[in-house]
């Protein structure tokens, strides 16, 4: 019985790999994430280097340091009350709730990443965006090209999010060199992981939602905003190791 379960769902991953729609839907959530990522960069950058921008999110404290102004704390957690909120409120997301969702937690999360222009040196702010982009790629394939079953090792990831944002909370009152590069490098593998999961996830999704273009439409936004995360993580956790302080 085993067996036929398990030759029955990679039959069905052969099938998707060689399916048109397949393609196109993936397609699709590659595309909203490209162009998420390039507002989101954009915007970072407007916050971090202009500075009639800048001043509206930061303000200078004690011994000239830059600290975040009432609106950048309130854009800093934006994200997290978007996502946590539509948790809550969206209970029956549609193509267009979902599709603000995505456009407001990329411009949130975009602005809320001024400051890495004023720590790190612009030159290494794109080679480590250039490394990260290939290292989603490479792991985005894995995901969609792999026939073993991710689910497990996805929601031991999932768990382990948690984990890091327990361990990050308690490093800001401990700070630990140690603890912080064991997060660090901890980070890179988790969302490393999450993203050939997500991609696997979106494949199956795909399969399950039957050709309903409303539901595959949401499915999109719901996607490339999961990729979106992901990437903007790993970016900012490879830019602690490879990132040149200004």
């Amino acid at each position: 019985m085993s067996d036929f379960r398990q030759d029955t769902a990679v039959q069905g991953r052969a099938d998707m790999a060689t399916d048109a729609g397949l393609r196109s839907f993936m397609l699709g959530v590659y595309n909203k994430l490209a162009l998420g990522l390039v507002v989101a960069g954009g915007l970072a950058w407007v916050v971090g280097n202009v500075p009639a921008v800048q001043q509206l999110f930061y303000t200078t404290g004690p011994g000239g340091v830059l600290q975040m102004s009432p609106l950048g704390w309130v854009v800093q957690f934006a994200p997290l009350v978007l996502i946590f909120g539509s948790m809550f409120l969206m209970k029956r997301p549609n193509p267009v709730t979902t599709n603000l969702l995505y456009w407001a937690v990329v411009a949130t999360m975009g602005a809320s990443l001024g400051w890495i222009f004023l720590v790190y040196s612009g030159a290494s702010v794109a080679t480590t965006f250039f490394v990260t982009a290939a290292a989603f790629a490479g792991l985005s394939l894995f995901g969609y090209t792999t026939k073993r079953d991710l689910s497990a090792i996805g929601t031991f990831l999932i768990m382990a999010v948690i984990g890091l944002i327990i361990a990050s909370v308690v490093n800001m009152f401990l700070q630990s060199s140690m603890l912080y590069w064991i997060i660090t490098y901890a980070g890179v593998l988790i969302f490393s992981g999450l993203i050939a999961f997500d991609t696997q996830r979106l494949k199956l999704t795909y399969y399950q939602l039957g050709g309903d273009q409303a539901a595959m439409s949401v499915a999109t936004s719901y996607g490339a905003l999961s990729l979106f995360i992901n990437f903007v993580n790993l970016f900012l956790f490879l830019l602690r190791i490879f990132g040149g302080r200004e």
